[in-house]
């Protein structure tokens, strides 16, 4: 069984390289249901591959519900390396990644949103975040206002097809994605203010 975030994206993919194997929905909306069911297949014997539209499962995504309540059954657990967008960001920003921290998506209301960002300057070491495109202006936004006119890191779409790694300012990423459109999912890598 290949457990996925959207089994049509994963069906593409599956049938690209002629692979049959059933597919089952798992994701935020649905963990609490589907992750007993899975857990179930594994404590039979059963063989789950758990996978996600974009970057490695369990990092930022309920994948590590799963891989928790596994281990904490005995079930071996065997991760399979592959992209990460969070490695993938650090590794072309061009900014020191020897120390730096990994704070998944902001909060989505603002007033928390900008506490987070204060709290993660005075860090003092590189700060990498994701997000959505629904949130990234107002993201943007938000570190503008905390962290002034820093040069950071804004990359959209990693390893796949439109793939962007842009230096700039918070003002002038907002101004081009205002430009031109906001599309994918983003990393930004802000560097450390040292």
């Amino acid at each position: 069984m290949i457990a996925c975030e959207d089994t049509r994206r994963t069906r593409a993919l599956l049938a690209h390289f002629d692979i049959h194997t059933p597919t089952l929905s798992y994701y935020e909306h649905n963990k609490l249901a589907r992750g007993p069911q899975l857990l179930r297949m594994l404590a039979d014997g059963r063989s789950v591959a758990l996978v996600t539209d974009a970057g490695t499962p369990g990092i930022s995504d309920p994948g590590f519900r799963l891989v928790r309540e596994a281990r904490a059954g005995g079930i071996p657990v065997v991760p399979v390396p592959g992209p990460s967008a969070l490695v993938a960001a650090l590794s072309a920003a061009g900014i020191p990644a020897d120390r730096f921290v990994f704070d998944g998506f902001p909060p989505v209301k603002p007033g928390r949103r900008l506490a987070r960002l204060e709290a993660l300057r005075g860090l003092a070491t590189t700060v990498v975040l994701y997000e959505s495109p629904h949130r990234i202006v107002a993201t943007l936004e938000a570190i503008g206002e905390v962290f002034g006119d820093v040069e950071l890191v804004v990359a959209r779409e990693l390893t796949k097809r439109f793939e962007e790694v842009v230096h700039a300012t918070p003002a002038a990423h907002l101004a081009r994605l205002r430009a031109h459109g906001v599309k994918g999912e983003f990393v930004l890598v802000i560097p450390r203010g040292d």
